[in-house]
C-alpha cells in the first residue's frame, strides 16, 4: 500500500509532467490549462500567499486563452522558427517551470522541485514533438502545417482532459 506522502508526490508529479508535455508542444498551453483548472478551484493554502497565485485568477485564464489562439496561428506561419531553437526552447522551458512550480505549490509541494520537473519535462516534450511532427511530415508527404493542426487538436483535447481530471479529485 502506498504511503500518503508517496500518493501526494504522485498527485503533483504526473499532472506536472502532463502540463509540461503540453507546453513542449505549444508554449502557452500548459499555463492555459493549469490556469483554467485553478480558476475553478478554491485557492489552495500553499498557493494563497505565493506570487504564483496569479494563475488562479479567472481574468488570467481568459487572457491566456487568447494567447494560445495566437500561438496556434503563429505556429503555422512560414517564418516561425523551429521550437528547438534556443529562444523557443527557453520560452517553453520557462512555461514548463511556471506550471510545475505553480502546481507543486498548489498541491503542498516545493515550487523549486515543481519548476525543475516542469522545465525538464517540457524540454523533453519539445524535442519529442518537434521530431515527431517533422518525421510524420517527411514519411507521409503531408505539410507540417497540417500535421501542426492535428497537434493543436491533440493539445486542446489533452489539456481539457487533464484539467477536468484534476478538477474531479
Amino acid at each position: 500500500m502506498a504511503s500518503v506522502s508517496s500518493k501526494a508526490r504522485a498527485a503533483r508529479f504526473w499532472p506536472t509532467l502532463g502540463f509540461a508535455a503540453l507546453s513542449g508542444s505549444r508554449a502557452t498551453s500548459g499555463p492555459v490549462f493549469l490556469s483554467q483548472y485553478l480558476a475553478g478551484q478554491a485557492l489552495a493554502p500553499g498557493l494563497a500567499t505565493s506570487p504564483l497565485r496569479f494563475l488562479a485568477k479567472p481574468g488570467v485564464a481568459k487572457t491566456l486563452k487568447f494567447l494560445i489562439a495566437g500561438e496556434f496561428v503563429g505556429d503555422k506561419l512560414p517564418h516561425t522558427p523551429n521550437r528547438i531553437v534556443p529562444q523557443q526552447l527557453l520560452t517553453r522551458a520557462g512555461s514548463g517551470a511556471l506550471v510545475g512550480a505553480t502546481l507543486y505549490k498548489a498541491k503542498g509541494g516545493s515550487a523549486v522541485s515543481g519548476a525543475l520537473i516542469g522545465a525538464l519535462g517540457t524540454v523533453a516534450a519539445t524535442y519529442l514533438t518537434f521530431y515527431l511532427r517533422k518525421g510524420l511530415s517527411e514519411k507521409t508527404g503531408t505539410s507540417t502545417s497540417l500535421i501542426g493542426a492535428g497537434e493543436d487538436a491533440l493539445v486542446l483535447a489533452g489539456g481539457t482532459a487533464l484539467a477536468k481530471s484534476l478538477a474531479k479529485k
